[in-house]
């Protein structure tokens, strides 16, 4: 109905308020029901006596209501069955459809009001309380749809749906009602997520929305179970991620001990203010114990606010379990649990046999307790009934574990029932065209009946050589299949994923030489040719054949060199994988001659060493120090060797907890005095961390059970909600771990609702939380504002790049009840903890924060009163526009690292990341041992970085036609200049009053100026890496190796300015110095968005849709419009020269 939509698009709508309690209020008798037997069944009503339901209907619409749902959320055959109403559900449910058309037409004046046939979750749950089939779901929502259908509703609401296996029937039941009265209505969903924060079966609302993606639903939201309060964060959540528009329609509170509502029409004025200034919603509306006063309410504050805008980039390359499995650069590879499959584990086809599915099924656990993101499940025993036991031990599973479910099998009963099984959204393993499309046309209909990606096996119907081997072959068949899902059976490139197919590299078979590279090649040219498609790989079958000493390094080595390439999936034994950074430089020599070459001498070199290979024994040297001294001397210096053998010797006379909270410890505070004195440097520092950690790992074999050193205190640390970058918090919690602080570190995009659920699990001393970006300062005061709603007081830390102490005090503090903190750096975050746990420190700390917030809080107030208004017109001032020197896109994907790393930021580098203090005087002090070794230590990852390939840097640009209209720059296509996009570039709030628009010439002007849009990279292999490192200790190395990256972009974004100044006519003098660059003594300017000129970060969706670098550079944008890879830049270049930094 394209009417509703467009009216969506428009405007907030405002549904009616609760039909249950509002009924009950109007009073009705057991006659009025029909019946004492009937009393209570409000359904009955609208045959009995609908003058009820026309006075409900009245109410609401004269409240303001644009949409009035019909009378019928219990019109379901299994409800009414309970009645002895079941026959007459068509009768029931069409003339309740009937009374709301009758009530819209006849009280709405001149408004258009909508009718939403209500469709409640029945009370029978597949998932929750049995008793009730798949297909009984379908019928009963098939025949209530029917009956609504044809009474006239304008579109059908599935409402306070608590199962997502109901739901799944209950879609397919509405489409076969449609298709049999021959008219389709709009559908949308609405469930309950409970105080737990899932829905009753166990799904939280993010996995939800991946789950129901795929289907074309009038919108998506929440309803009943609590008042608006309690649904923020869910319907936060939801909004940021639902390319469907989002409802909203909570209760009035949660019932009080009399069963009554107390959240009045006030309560859900100011609730629904923020839900529609924040832009969460498109439409709102009331359930259990509403009023027409509480739609009155609604109305007024929908009428005052513009719908939120569905986000149009939300991705679907993800898999749902209980809980979302998001696919992404930030957990790639996701490793697919093989073991719960007959054909590759000998104890799993065992149990299976003996009928033990319980305990078949807790294989597939311990695959997710050691990392397994998806459980690959295959019961294809030829000597069984195949579908008997994949059900069998499918139903304990899906209790066991949260993750998505991969069904593996040929079968196609098999995938239909375990579809109807399982809630989320799984994954299908595989089709393809060895049958040509015979496959394909039996189970695509299921993927999208059900909602499913699909796996699909690079094989076709070649009798020679149908199994893809050569990456020509790979391709050609990849590109048939994607033209195939995509056009004809209409899957979302995300909703695919390839697999390039394994080969064997250990049998000397020539057909297979070769086979491993071509794989690795073809994972990445199919991430460059299709970027929302995914690729997955069955890593052990490179290995079949090979000693069983080596098989574990080889599939390592494999497994690395695919997620190098793009490796978004890898089904292996997560209990059994071998770390690459385990492995000396011979066995990786030796495994890549096997992939990559595989001849008889390759292979006998591989088994001949794994058979004979000896592991060679360190030697210490003398000790002239007591074993004490010289623990904490090996702390303070960062160096590792010898430390085993001396805490063996202490061993002999000291318990384990007395190294650590004795010599180790004493270490540690030496220091932190050195830091504090600036004798150390950050690097050092972690050198030094890197010490005790490994001593302390060493120790714990030691330790009784039981045992726990003592701890300073308890720090709860998260990068907030929306944002991945985690280099700082990282430091952080490296750096008080390490100094006798227990440091709970939960992730990144952590949610508010996540942070309140830690700290009553945790019980921490305070809480620190993290963010990089200008977007995640806000995130802090939302994060601050929920913990405070909580009745959370614990001290607070934030620190971030866009932080500021100012914003801390005036923003964050006033949201939060408890003392906040401001940290730099976190070294400073250091020193508040010490001084937070001191009982003698923590009061002065406390006053002179308060001290600070009243003065900041002071010095804001008078800011704001005396700010003069800002003009809104062109400060344009007239230059020769230079013409570019072409129009077209420009892609370098091999720029030299040589010609990049010179115009690294030193100060960012070695100052900002590395805390050398006065870098760029230090480094060039050849006799300044600190900085020396410091810049030995960069220089040692740069080779390896370089060795390894592992920053790519990578530049995309264009030019394009733009003129400005006071703070607004539109930009046109350079083929035929119509619009492209528009920029709106606010201006400052002091004088001069500069808009980056004033540097495009205005249209009044004739326009005719050029804007260059660019995005640089350097590449996405550095974070395995450096997560690696991390794992083996090696943490000033792994530091160094994130801080590189994300500096080399910055640097690759300086040299591709500097060639485009060049390219566009103003090269830079040939007596351009560091300096001159340092002060942007050249023409022109540079911005990024989400900085203080252009601060709008969503109008990075914009510069995406201009130059699509995903497609090029492999630089993509998620759902909280962050790049990724993390280590890329994005940017504007203005040519006139008025350009220059500022802060709008």
């Amino acid at each position: 109905m394209r009417e509703l939509r467009d009216e969506m698009s428009r405007r907030i709508l405002v549904l009616d308020g609760a039909t249950g309690t509002g009924l009950e209020a109007l009073g009705p008798t057991a006659a009025d029901f029909g019946g004492e037997n009937l009393s209570g069944c409000n359904e009955a009503l609208n045959l009995n006596a609908p003058e009820f339901v026309r006075q409900l209907h009245h109410g609401y619409i004269e409240a303001g209501a644009d949409i009035i749902e019909t009378n019928t959320f219990n019109g379901s055959t299994i409800v009414l069955a309970e009645y002895g109403l079941d026959k007459q559900v068509h009768e029931i449910n069409r003339r309740a459809a009937e009374l709301a058309r009758e009530a819209a037409g006849k009280f709405a004046g001149d408004r258009r009001i909508f009718v939403a046939g209500s469709m409640g979750p029945t009370n029978k749950s597949i998932s929750v309380t049995g008793g009730v089939t798949f297909d009984d779901i379908i019928n009963t929502y098939r025949l209530q749809a029917e009956g609504l259908i044809a009474g006239g509703v304008d579109y059908l609401l599935l409402e306070t749906q608590q199962d997502t296996i109901n739901i799944k029937a209950a879609l397919i039941g509405v489409d076969e009602a449609m298709h049999r009265v021959g008219r389709r209505v709009p559908l949308a969903v609405s469930v309950t997520i409970e105080l737990n924060g899932t829905m009753l079966a166990g799904q939280n609302i993010e996995a939800l929305y991946y789950t129901l993606a795929s289907r074309d639903l009038l919108y998506l939201g929440m309803n009943c179970a609590t008042g608006p309060g309690q649904m923020t964060d869910h319907l936060r959540t939801l909004a940021q991620l639902s390319h469907f528009p989002v409802s909203c329609v909570p209760n009035a509170g949660m019932p009080n001990t009399q069963g009554k509502y107390d959240e009045g029409p006030s309560h859900f004025h100011e609730h629904f203010e923020r839900f529609c200034t924040e832009g969460f919603v498109n439409l709102i509306g009331g359930c259990c114990g509403t009023t027409a006063e509480h739609v009155r309410a609604m109305r007024e504050v929908a009428d005052h606010h513009r719908p939120r805008k569905p986000n149009l980039k939300s991705v679907r390359r993800a898999l749902a379990g209980n809980e979302p499995l998001k696919i992404d650069e930030f957990i790639r590879p996701v490793f697919v649990g093989e073991r719960t499959n007959v054909i590759g584990s000998r104890k799993f086809k065992r149990l299976i046999e003996e009928n033990q599915f319980d305990l078949a099924a807790e294989i597939g656990r311990d695959q997710v307790m050691k990392g397994a993101h998806v459980v690959d499940l295959c019961t294809a025993n030829p000597d069984r009934e195949e579908l008997r036991d994949f059900l069998a031990v499918l139903k304990p599973l899906l209790r066991k574990v949260r993750v998505p479910v991969m069904i593996d099998t040929t079968d196609s009963q098999v995938v239909e029932a375990a579809l109807r099984n399982i809630g989320g959204k799984a994954a299908i393993n595989s089709v393809n065209f060895e049958e040509g499309e015979k496959r394909l046309e039996i189970i695509c209909p299921l993927a999208q009946k059900y909602g499913a990606s699909v796996v699909f096996g690079l094989i076709d119907e070649d009798k020679e050589a149908g199994m893809a081997v050569t990456l020509e072959r790979k391709l050609a068949v990849a590109e048939r299949a994607f033209r195939t899902l995509t056009n004809k059976w209409n899957f979302d490139p995300g909703e695919i994923i390839f697999d390039p197919l394994t080969f064997p590299a250990g049998t000397g078979d020539p057909n297979y030489f070769g086979a491993a590279r071509a794989t690795v090649d073809a994972i990445g040219e199919i991430h460059k040719r299709y970027p929302d498609a995914l690729t997955l790989l069955g890593i052990s079958n490179v290995s079949f054949g090979l000693p069983a000493g080596g098989r574990e390094a080889l599939n390592s080595v494999f497994l690395y060199d695919c997620i190098q390439a793009g490796l978004d999936m890898a089904i292996v034994n997560t209990a059994g994988i071998k770390r690459y950074a385990s492995l000396t430089a011979e066995e990786i020599r030796l495994c890549e001659q096997v992939l990559y070459k595989g001849d008889s001498a390759s292979i006998a070199a591989f088994a001949a060493f794994y058979r004979d290979a000896k592991t060679e024994k360190r030697t210490d040297e003398d000790a002239h120090l007591p074993a004490e001294e010289r623990i904490a001397r090996h702390v303070v210096e960062g160096t590792r060797e010898g430390v085993e053998k001396l805490m063996d010797e202490l061993l002999t006379r000291m318990i384990p907890l007395e190294i650590i909270n004795g010599p180790l410890m004493n270490g540690m505070k030496t220091v932190g005095v050195l830091f504090g004195a600036n004798k150390l440097i950050v690097a050092e520092v972690l050198e030094s961390a890197e010490v005790m950690k490994a001593s302390v790992d060493y120790l714990k074999k030691f330790l009784e059970p039981g045992a726990a050193s003592a701890t300073r205190g308890r720090m709860l640390l998260a990068t907030v909600k929306g944002d991945v970058h985690d280099i700082g918090k990282n430091l952080v919690d490296m750096i008080l771990s390490n100094n006798g602080y227990d440091v709970v570190n939960l992730g990144i995009k952590i949610p508010p609702d996540v942070l309140v659920e830690a700290v009553g699990k945790h019980k921490p001393d305070f809480i620190g939380l993290s963010g990089l970006l200008v977007r995640s300062a806000q995130q802090m005061v939302v994060t601050a504002h929920d913990l405070r709603e909580a009745g959370i007081d614990l001290p607070l830390m934030v620190g971030g790049a866009a932080l500021t102490q100012n914003f801390t005090l005036t923003k964050i503090a006033p949201a939060y009840d408890g003392p906040v903190f401001y940290a730099n750096d976190a070294m400073q975050g250091l020193s508040l903890a010490n001084r937070l746990t001191d009982e003698r420190e923590r009061p002065a700390l406390e006053s002179e924060w308060n001290g600070l917030r009243e003065e900041g809080m002071r010095e804001a107030r008078e800011q704001t009163e005396h700010l003069p208004p800002v003009p809104s017109q062109s400060l344009y001032e007239e230059v020769d526009v230079p013409p570019p020197p072409d129009l077209d896109q420009h892609v370098l994907s091999d720029i030299p690292m040589d010609e990049v790393f010179p115009l690294v930021s030193r100060a960012m580098l070695y100052g900002k990341h590395l805390g050398l203090r006065m870098a760029s005087q230090r480094l060039d002090n050849l006799q300044d041992k600190q900085a020396q070794d410091l810049k030995a230590n960069v220089e040692r990852v740069l080779r390896m970085a370089e060795r390894e390939k592992l920053i790519a840097p990578r530049a995309l640009w264009q030019w394009f036609p733009v003129y400005s209209e006071n703070e607004k720059v539109t930009v046109l296509d350079p083929v035929t200049h119509k619009k492209r996009v528009e920029w709106i570039f606010p201006r400052e709030r002091v004088a001069p009053f500069r808009s980056a628009a004033d540097w495009v010439r205005p249209k009044s002007l004739g326009g005719n100026d050029y804007l260059c849009v660019f995005v640089t990279t350097s590449g996405d292999s550095v974070q395995p890496k450096a997560k690696a490192l991390q794992q083996q200790g090696e943490l000033l190395a792994s530091h160094i190796l994130s801080a590189l990256a994300i500096e080399m972009a910055e640097a690759t974004a300086e040299w591709l300015h500097r060639k485009i100044r060049a390219d566009w006519g103003f090269r830079d003098p040939a007596n351009f110095t560091w300096q001159d660059l340092l002060r942007t003594a050249y023409r022109g300017i540079r911005l990024s968005f989400g900085y203080p000129a252009c601060p709008n970060l969503e109008d990075q969706i914009l510069l995406f849709d201009l130059l699509k670098p995903q497609e090029t550079i492999g630089v993509t944008l998620t759902e909280e419009l962050m790049m990724v890879p993390e280590s890329s830049v994005s940017a504007l270049v203005f040519h006139h020269p008025n350009g220059q930094y500022f802060s709008a």
